[in-house]
């Protein structure tokens, strides 16, 4: 019988390892022959009901990247409410590896498991980038007593349990904390108010026009509809500046309160990309960032690009949950 000089063997060996790995969709995209891409639709996860901010943004960036040819399959948005966003980072953390699953994320990925509501954090997952910042906007119905944030925050020191305020996350989240935050800085005592918490900032305004609350909370973008129509008014919104979608809306500390926040969204997967998956749509967002269409869609809802690619976004977020337990611990709604 002959023999094979070792060389050959090893070779072949590699061969057929090679192989094994390309049928079996193993190793890394070079080694598949190429950069990886896609191979199926993209599920993309908004964690609450439609017409929330995530819900806004999944949609928004969903529509520009196919339009605009940045993806090379479809993204399909799906709405997995509850859990002020818990229900959604449950599903998205049982597809781990999975690389066509993604979901778009904010502050609440940080505060909702600091407030003991969720048992996946954002270590849980892997960040692809940061995309967008806006403000949060205090808003009444039009026919509302309080004609400023001011009037609002008099009313709270005088009794606070008397009104009841609606917002988009659950207790200890974004809304809650913009709130609390405000609240404090205007003198009153957070811990007292009245916190009804919604499935997104759209739920949350819907309840305001119901009569169920007295004040809501919510993104600016989800409230720039109703306050076109008349339906709403905005007593302050809390950046450092105007918006320019809510122009004659003050900001926080024009209306006599010394307090600024900002709403950032980005976009998440689940934990286990290779570095290839997170490359390949860190690269499609940057570029979507480039396109007439997002810049027409990101002026149209007010947002500011607040741009951070995956590894900057990541250590972002450690950042925050630091900066938000100190911030629940001195407001007093840190479970």
């Amino acid at each position: 019988m002959s023999r094979r000089r070792p060389g050959l063997l090893t070779a072949a060996a590699a061969t057929t390892a090679a192989l094994l790995l390309t049928a079996c969709g193993g190793g890394s995209g070079a080694a598949a022959g190429g950069p990886w891409k896609p191979t199926k639709p993209i599920e993309y996860v908004a964690p609450a009901n439609t017409g929330g901010g995530w819900d806004t943004l999944a949609r928004s960036t969903a529509r520009v990247m196919e339009e605009g040819e940045v993806v090379d399959r479809p993204m399909r948005v799906v709405n997995k409410p509850g859990g002020g966003g818990a229900i959604g980072w449950a599903y998205v953390a049982g597809h781990e590896k999975d690389p066509h699953k993604l979901f778009v994320t904010s502050p609440p990925i940080v505060l909702v498991p600091l407030a003991g509501e969720s048992r996946h954090s954002h270590r849980d997952f892997t960040p692809i980038a940061r995309l967008i910042s806006e403000p949060l906007a205090y808003v009444v119905k039009d026919d509302s007593p309080f004609k400023t944030f001011g009037d609002f925050a008099d009313e709270l020191k005088a009794d606070p349990e008397k009104l009841s305020v609606a917002g988009g996350s659950g207790p200890g989240s974004l809304d809650h904390v913009g709130l609390a935050g405000a609240v404090q800085a205007a003198g009153a005592e957070p811990a007292k108010v009245k916190y009804v918490p919604f499935d997104g900032g759209g739920e949350a305004i819907t309840a305001l026009l119901g009569g169920h609350v007295d004040v809501a909370v919510a993104g600016a973008s989800e409230a720039q509809g109703l306050v076109r129509s008349g339906d709403v008014r905005v007593l302050a919104v809390s950046s450092e500046e105007r918006v320019a979608t809510l122009p004659d809306a003050p900001t926080l500390r024009e209306s006599g309160t010394d307090y600024q926040f900002d709403i950032w969204r980005g976009v998440m997967g689940p934990a286990g990309l290779t570095d290839e998956q997170v490359a390949y749509y860190e690269k499609a967002y940057a570029d979507m960032l480039d396109l007439d269409g997002w810049k027409k869609e990101r002026d149209r809802l007010g947002w500011t690009d607040a741009w951070m690619g995956s590894a900057e976004f990541g250590e972002f977020l450690d950042a925050q949950e630091q900066e938000f337990a100190e911030i629940l611990s001195d407001v007093g709604i840190k479970k």
